[in-house]
């Protein structure tokens, strides 16, 4: 009873206070309300767009500037250069329309601010106007979209090629596998049903009753002949993936109970893009950041980072679960006389379940 009767007074107390609030409210005389702007809050307003218009456009150029060469270096595949050739087109069109646009916008928040003396003008429609900024940008993105539905053809189309080297991509959390064809240069049939024959020994699912599969050769550092087309078959082992390698601008999902397939041809071997001139400055910049954190964890007792050195990897663009990042491959792209000789000394499947 004397909690509930507490309750009752703390609330008939906060009613009387806002009740004087309302009267010592009412008591004072009739001011002009300062969350109305005046013209000169509107003129500094109009100050202050223009400033934030000059920031803007100051810190892109900053960051050119400063983060410029974060960009991937000249494509590494015969496709690469349409890839690039699209996203600059796309660039270009989205720098200069924003360009335009917000320093219209911020000029005209200055241009038409506020002011007591001006009556607001009122502007019904115009039917130029109304076309221009209709039929304009319908143009610009049929162009846009026509472009890259070219691109993405001759990226996707793959002609039938006896010489090309079959590949096969295997993504399970949080690795990867690849799969090569072997003499034949077909890949056996494999499931995940079939994984855990040979005492786990069969690591992608070959089916050990096709006999396309006994010579397949499964590694887990990818190595490219240059000047050869790639056929990658991708397939998913739990959740899906994306095989990712964006030096060659090829990225496709791997879904868990279907084959994708992606194709290119690599241009450069890892030996000739290390002695491109902006790989050597990223290889450079990234060995100095890590000479500054060895410093570190020599004083904490650790051990100190291994310089840097650029290989081509595949990546997993999808977030697939805790360890996600760490979901990569080694690539090496090499001649096709040294490929040849690395794939003569690996094991086939047939060897390795023995």
């Amino acid at each position: 009873m004397t909690i509930f009767l507490t309750l009752i007074l703390l609330i008939l107390v906060t009613v009387s206070i806002w009740q004087v609030t309302k009267i010592l409210e009412l008591s004072q005389p009739k001011v002009q309300s300062s969350q109305i702007a005046d013209d000169s809050d509107n003129q500094t307003q109009g100050k202050l767009m223009f400033a934030f218009l000059i920031f803007v456009y100051g810190l892109t150029i900053f960051s050119f500037w400063m983060w410029g060469d974060v960009l991937l270096p000249n494509a590494a595949s015969e496709h690469g250069s349409e890839y690039d050739n699209l996203m600059w087109a796309t660039f270009s069109v989205i720098f200069f329309v924003q360009t335009i646009t917000q320093a219209l916008l911020h000029y005209f928040s200055y241009k038409y601010r506020g002011e007591k003396s001006r009556k607001a003008f009122f502007y019904a429609d115009n039917d130029v106007l109304e076309a221009i900024w209709t039929i304009i940008p319908t143009i610009v993105l049929a162009v846009l979209i026509l472009f890259g539905l070219y691109t993405w053809n001759d990226v996707m189309f793959v002609e039938e090629n006896e010489d090309a080297l079959m590949v096969e991509l295997y993504a399970q959390q949080f690795n990867w596998k690849a799969r090569y064809g072997g003499e034949d240069n077909v890949l056996g049939d494999a499931n995940v049903r079939f994984l855990q024959d040979f005492d786990g020994k069969n690591l992608v699912g070959i089916d050990a009753t096709d006999p396309n599969g006994l010579d397949d050769i499964i590694v887990q550092e990818l190595h490219l002949p240059v000047g050869k087309e790639i056929i990658f078959k991708m397939r998913s082992q739990d959740v899906l993936h994306s095989a990712y390698m964006p030096h060659f601008r090829a990225q496709m999902n791997c879904v868990p109970g279907m084959i994708t397939e992606f194709a290119f041809t690599p241009i450069r071997t890892t030996e000739q893009m290390r002695m491109d001139p902006d790989i050597i400055s990223k290889v450079r910049k990234i060995n100095e950041i890590r000479k500054v954190n060895s410093v570190e964890l020599i004083a904490n007792g650790e051990e100190a980072l291994e310089p840097y050195i650029f290989d081509y990897l595949l990546l997993c663009n999808k977030v697939c679960g805790a360890s996600h990042y760490n979901m990569q491959m080694k690539i090496i792209v090499e001649t096709e006389q040294e490929f040849n000789k690395w794939i003569k000394n690996q094991q086939t499947f047939a060897q390795f379940v023995q």
